[in-house]
Formats: structure tokens, sequence, C-alpha cells
């Protein structure tokens, strides 16, 4: 069954004639076609779907090859968006809770259909990837992992985070990554205490840790990678941390099965670094899930997530970190895809503490 036509199935089960599609990202899923954000929407009726947007796109929607799509040309989204569902007597239009104001305000003036929001429909489907979607995210892992490799082999003191990151950057690209889906993370020395730093002009030096967090789209998905290395010898204490992090990563892959709640599924990892001594130095989520956007359901697996179980085909990431204020911090992150089968590690790159030249 396609994915519009599993939309469309639940149409009676939530009391709705037809359902708008304004996120880009669920645009892409059930069709195959891009749009750019606010460069139009999707209707999917009982029996249609029909992309609304303007000329621009006329010469692509003339060559996208999907039976089940038709384009309409208007630079009168919404109103030509009224025109359709009155045609189609659609008299409950169900939409995404995530639009903004600004729409809802025009929606609200231009659609005579009662509209009815609602919360992830699409975002729950794609937690589940097919196989061309496991695929995909095999092969941008496959990707990110050559891409981390090219860098091993570059990088050196003297150099910046962001010259680092623009490295990275132009190799991924030249390898027909189409872009990032999150801005690169070069974080070095103390800069690594900081889970979100961003590439900044600081110089690399001899004695850092660096960690390596980035994600870029290849086919349409992403993975999301992080490995720390270090720049000759660095802190003994950094060392200790390095193996405590990656203990921690393997025993969540390790515990990681359909029907995982999330909380058990974090507490593989986490009690490993409270035994340690570094609970309080890891501060955020043991992972996410991915595909499409670098963030996807689950958004985040923690202490608290009791409510999450994992399913078959779901795509996660396992990202433990200990980050020490003046010292540094480790991250090491995988890709990982759960099924009845067992676990699939996505992200090859090698995971033991790697040191660069000077």
């Amino acid at each position: 069954m396609s994915r519009i036509k599993r939309l469309q199935k639940k149409f009676e089960k939530l009391y709705i004639d037809a359902f708008l599609v304004t996120d880009e990202k669920n645009i892409y899923y059930l069709t195959g076609f891009n749009l750019m954000e606010g460069d139009g929407c999707l209707l999917v009726t009982k029996d249609n779907a029909i992309i609304i947007t303007d000329d621009r796109y006329q010469l692509a929607l003339e060559e996208f090859e999907n039976d089940e799509v038709v384009g309409m040309i208007t630079r009168d989204y919404y109103g030509s968006l009224n025109k359709i569902c009155q045609g189609m007597k659609v008299t409950v239009l169900g939409y995404e809770d995530t639009v903004t104001y600004a729409l809802f305000d025009v929606l609200d003036e231009q659609v005579t259909a009662d509209l009815v929001p609602f919360h992830q429909q699409l975002e729950r489907m794609r937690m589940i990837k097919d196989s061309d979607e496991v695929n995909a995210l095999r092969a941008s892992a496959a990707l990110h992992s050559a891409g981390y490799q090219y860098l091993l082999e570059n990088v050196h003191a003297g150099m910046t985070e962001r010259h680092v990151a623009n490295l990275l950057d132009f190799w991924m690209k030249e390898h027909e990554a189409s872009g990032a889906s999150f801005p690169t993370i070069i974080a070095s020395g103390k800069n690594a205490a900081k889970p979100h730093a961003t590439a900044s002009k600081k110089v690399i030096e001899d004695g850092d840790i660096v960690t390596v967090d980035f994600g870029y789209y290849f086919n349409g998905y992403t993975a999301d990678m992080t490995r720390t290395f270090a720049v000759g010898s660095i802190d003994p204490e950094l060392r200790d941390v390095y193996q405590i992090v990656n203990e921690a990563r393997e025993a969540v892959i390790q515990a990681a099965h359909v029907g995982q709640r999330g909380d058990q599924l974090d507490f593989a990892g986490r009690q490993l670094i409270e035994i340690a001594g570094y609970g309080d130095e890891f501060n955020h989520g043991m992972g996410h899930g991915i595909g499409l956007s670098v963030h996807e359901l689950p958004a985040s697996y923690g202490p608290s997530t009791q409510n999450i179980k994992l399913r078959n085909n779901e795509v996660i990431t396992v990202e433990p970190g200990i980050y020490i204020p003046e010292i540094g911090g480790v991250r090491i992150e995988d890709d990982i895809l759960v099924t009845h089968g067992g676990v699939e590690v996505l992200t090859k790159a090698p995971t033991d503490l790697i040191i660069v030249g000077k």
C-alpha cells in the first residue's frame, strides 16, 4: 500500500474528508516531490492527491512521475485549495498542527470547510522505515563514515575548527551530499565540553580532544554521526572518559530490540556513566529518531521515556557523552536500525580512540 493510500485509509477513523499537508518533508514523504518551504501544499482527499504550487514548479511537475499525484499551478494556493474542497464536497479538512499562526490565519479566512488540527499523523508514519528508506539511510551512513575517514587523514594541529568544518563540508558535497541537515560541530579542547558547540575560529592545538558531529542529506535522507579523536597526547582523564563513553554506547546498542522501552534503553548506557562518577556530566538524551529530518520520532529517549517502545524498522541514534568544563568532552554517536532480526549499526566508522599527528 502506498503512503498516500495509508493516509487515506485513516480518514474514516479521523472523521475527516481530506488532509492538508504543508510541511515540505511530509509532502516529499508522501509524494516524492520536492517543494521548498512555503511554496505550496498537498491536498489529499479520499480519492485524490493534489500538489498546489506556482509556475516555478510547472516543468518539474510535468516531468514528475507519480500516478497518484496531480499538480495545480496557481499563485493563490489557499484560495484554490478552497475551490477544490468545495468542488469535492470536503466539509471537514484535517491539517498539521505545526502550521504557523500566519498560515492558520490564512486558512481560517479562506477555507470554508471545518478545520481540524492533527498532531504528528505523518511523523508517526515516518517512524517506520520501508526497505527503500533503509537502503537510503545505509548509503547516507556509509558516506558519513567515509567523510570522517577523509577528515582523519587531513586534520592536524594548527587548523581552525571552522577550517575543518569547511573541509568536511566540501568533501561531503563533492561526494553527492546535497547539504547539511544541521550546522556541523567541530569542538576542540575546552570547546568539546559544550555539547552543541559550533565550529569557531579556535585553532586546534596539540593535546586537544576534538568532537566532530555532522549530518548531511544523501538522496533525501540524513545520517547523524559523532566521533571524537585526539591530537597528540591528551589529558589522561579524557582517555578514561573516552573508554566509559564508548562502553556506554556499546551497552545501549546491545540493549536495543523491538519492544524495548526508551527509559530502559537509556539506562543501559547511563548507568555505566553514573557508576564511573560522571552522571552530572551527561546532560542530554541518549538518542533520537532520524530519516528525512535529523530529528524524527522518537524525538528523544532518556530517563523519563517509559512511554516510548522501539518498533520494527525504526532508525535511531545512540549518543552518550561526558562533558567536563575546562578539560573537554567526549561524545560518540552511531545510527542503528532496529528489527525483529536484531540491530544493525549503520555508521561503520571506527569508534576506538584515534590519535592524529600534530
